[in-house]
């Protein structure tokens, strides 16, 4: 049975910031599922810079059926969390079963990765006080109020947590990420005979 990750998102995510681990994710042999707070189709949008403007667009982006809800996650079942950005983590740190469930996974010091206005989430539960992290650059003063140092950089992490700007880093976030997947024992996927391999060919 393939690894299972999970990805906690919903309506207004930035689509990159969804598609984009998802995809690697499996591309590196994991199973990855993706909760919102109900099964429903969920709709993304594009984050991008237009002149004259002094912070960012928004604009219709794809659409992404939500596999289960945040009240079926059995988080015990996932080696993994990842946190994608856009607008949706504004509302959905709001969201008793997501705190509950990112709860789980920084109790049990499992990976975690989230970019862009993620860390909304994770600061919302508490988790970040003593940690370096970054995030979106306008997430700064946010970041300081949860306890944590920013640094603005495409990559952060520090032990399981790995925490990115914006989807123009999402090389160095993924890279780092599964640097931290391979480290972690339940991460390492493994051939039948039990030695590690690596679909990417790394």
């Amino acid at each position: 049975m393939p690894q299972k990750i999970l990805i906690v998102t919903g309506d207004a995510a930035e689509s990159l910031e969804v598609l984009y681990p998802y995809q690697r994710l499996l591309e590196e042999g994991y199973e990855v599922d993706i909760a919102a707070p109900e099964r429903k189709t969920l709709r993304f949008v594009v984050h991008d810079f237009e002149p004259g403007f002094d912070t960012y667009t928004e604009k219709p982006g794809y659409t992404w059926p939500a596999d289960l809800s945040f009240s079926e996650v059995d988080p015990g079942a996932y080696i993994a969390l990842v946190i994608p950005g856009g607008r949706a983590p504004e509302y959905l740190r709001n969201n008793a079963e997501l705190r509950k469930i990112v709860g789980a996974f920084f109790s049990a010091d499992r990976p975690v990765a989230q970019i862009c206005h993620g860390p909304l989430i994770t600061a919302a539960t508490g988790h970040l006080s003593g940690r370096a992290v970054t995030a979106y650059p306008a997430l700064e003063p946010d970041m300081q109020s949860a306890g944590a140092t920013f640094q603005d950089t495409e990559a952060v992490t520090d032990g399981p947590l790995v925490s990115s700007r914006a989807w123009p880093d999402h090389a160095a976030w993924m890279r780092q990420f599964l640097k931290v997947l391979r480290s972690t024992p339940s991460g390492n996927l493994s051939s039948p005979s039990g030695t590690p391999s690596s679909p990417s060919g790394d």
